[in-house]
C-alpha cells in the first residue's frame, strides 16, 4: 500500500459523487458513455497512479489501483477505466509499451486469436467497450506458443452487443491485421498470473457494487414506512440488513486479502478463495437486497438494479468460477500432503506479477 492511498481514495470518491448519477448511468441503456468523467480522471492522474514517477505516473502500487477500480464499481461508472488500467498494467508487465488512449482487453485462452507473421486473426466475443477504446490488449496464439499483444481496433471489425446491464460487449474480428506490439512467448506461470490479475480487477469492481448495493438497502429500510413506522424497526427487516451486512463485510474482507496478497507476492490461492467466495455473496446480496425493496428495487426510477444487473454480469465475464474451484482442486491434491491444515495457512507461495514500470 503506498502513503498516498488514503488520499486518492478521497480524490476518486468525491470526483464520483460529484459527477455520476443515476442519470448519468442511464445513458449506457442508450449506448453512450460518460467521456467528461473519463478526461476528469486522467486530469487528475488516477489513470498511471500505478505507473512509476519517473515514467510520468504518480508512484503508488496496485492497490491503489484496486481500491479505484473498487469505486468504479460502487457508482457504477460508465467508463472502460478497469479494461484500460488493466490493458496497460498487463503491457507493463510483458515489457511492453503502455498506451495514453482508451483501451480494452480479451484474455481467454478459449478464443485467442491466432498471431502469425506479426498478424492477428480471429475474432472474439463480449469484449468490454471495444466500440469505444482505441486499443485492444489480447491473448494470440503462434506458433511457438502464447503472446500478449496490442493491437489498434480501427483494424478491426465491431459488431455491437451488450451485457445484462447494456454496457458495451462486442464482437471484434481481424483478418490479417498488422499488431502494434507482441510480447515474447507467455509461460504458464506468466498466463496464470495474467488470469489472476484480471480476477483481481473483476473482484474489486463486484466489491465496489456491493458496497452500494449494502448502502441503497440501508437507507431504503429508514426511508420506507409500514404501519406507521420505518421498516428498519421490524426485527424480520433487521435480520435481512444483517445478514446482508455480513456479506458485505465478507466481500471487503476477501478483497482486501487479495491485494495484501498480491502485494506481498506470498498468496496461497488467495484470489480463487475470494472469487469461489464472491459467488455467494453475490447471490445472498442480490436476494435480500430485491427482497427488501420489493418490486419498487426492479424499475427503472431506482438504483438498485443497477448494481444488481451488473453484478450478474460481471460474475459471468473474464475467468469462469469452474477454473478456480478445478484450480483450488488441484493445488490441493498436488501439495496438501499428509497435513491438509499446514497447507491451507502456509503463505509463501510466490507468484511474481509486478509491472516493469509499476510499484507493488
Amino acid at each position: 500500500m503506498s502513503d498516498m492511498k488514503d488520499m486518492i481514495v478521497d480524490v476518486v470518491e468525491r470526483m464520483l459523487k460529484e459527477n455520476v448519477d443515476k442519470d448519468l448511468v442511464d445513458t449506457v441503456e442508450q449506448g453512450k458513455w460518460a467521456p467528461k468523467v473519463w478526461h476528469l480522471f486522467k486530469e487528475n492522474g488516477m489513470n498511471v497512479v500505478a505507473i512509476s514517477e519517473e515514467h510520468g505516473g504518480a508512484g503508488g502500487d496496485l492497490e491503489d489501483l484496486l481500491n479505484i477500480v473498487r469505486l468504479t464499481g460502487k457508482y457504477a461508472a460508465p467508463i472502460p477505466f478497469t479494461e484500460t488500467t488493466l490493458a496497460n498494467y498487463l503491457l507493463a508487465y510483458t515489457n511492453l509499451q503502455v498506451v495514453s488512449d482508451l483501451a480494452t482487453h480479451m484474455l481467454s485462452t478459449d478464443q485467442a486469436y491466432t498471431l502469425e507473421n506479426a498478424k492477428l486473426t480471429g475474432e472474439a466475443i463480449h469484449i468490454h467497450w471495444a466500440r469505444h477504446t482505441k486499443h485492444l490488449v489480447t491473448l494470440a496464439i503462434s506458433a511457438e506458443g502464447t503472446h500478449l499483444v496490442e493491437i489498434d481496433l480501427s483494424h478491426a471489425e465491431i459488431t455491437q452487443s451488450t451485457n445484462l446491464a447494456n454496457e458495451p460487449r462486442d464482437t471484434v474480428k481481424f483478418h490479417n491485421a498488422a499488431v502494434s506490439q507482441v510480447s515474447a512467448v507467455l509461460s504458464l506461470d506468466e498466463i496464470r498470473a495474467i488470469t489472476i490479475l484480471e480476477t483481481a480487477f473483476q473482484l474489486a469492481r463486484m466489491t465496489g457494487a456491493i458496497e452500494k448495493i449494502n448502502d441503497l438497502t440501508v437507507q431504503y429500510t429508514k426511508e420506507r414506512e409500514q404501519f406507521g413506522r420505518p421498516i428498519h424497526r421490524f426485527q424480520l427487516v433487521q435480520q435481512h440488513i444483517v445478514n446482508l451486512a455480513g456479506e458485505t463485510t465478507v466481500a471487503l474482507a476477501a478483497f482486501n486479502n487479495v491485494t495484501d496478497a498480491l502485494l506481498t507476492h506470498s498468496h496461497n490461492s488467495e484470489v480463487a478463495y475470494a472469487r469461489i467466495r464472491f459467488e455467494e455473496v453475490i447471490q445472498a446480496v442480490s436476494t435480500i437486497s430485491h427482497q427488501v425493496h420489493a418490486a419498487i428495487g426492479t424499475t427503472h426510477e431506482h438504483s438498485l438494479h443497477q448494481y444488481t444487473r451488473r453484478l450478474w454480469s460481471w460474475r459471468d465475464e473474464g475467468t469462469k468460477i469452474s477454473y478456480w474451484t478445478d484450480f483450488v482442486s488441484t493445488q490441493l491434491l498436488e501439495n496438501s500432503g499428509d497435513s491438509l491444515w499446514a497447507y491451507l495457512t502456509e503463505t509463501k507461495i510466490p507468484m511474481t506479477i509486478e509491472g516493469v514500470i509499476f510499484n507493488g
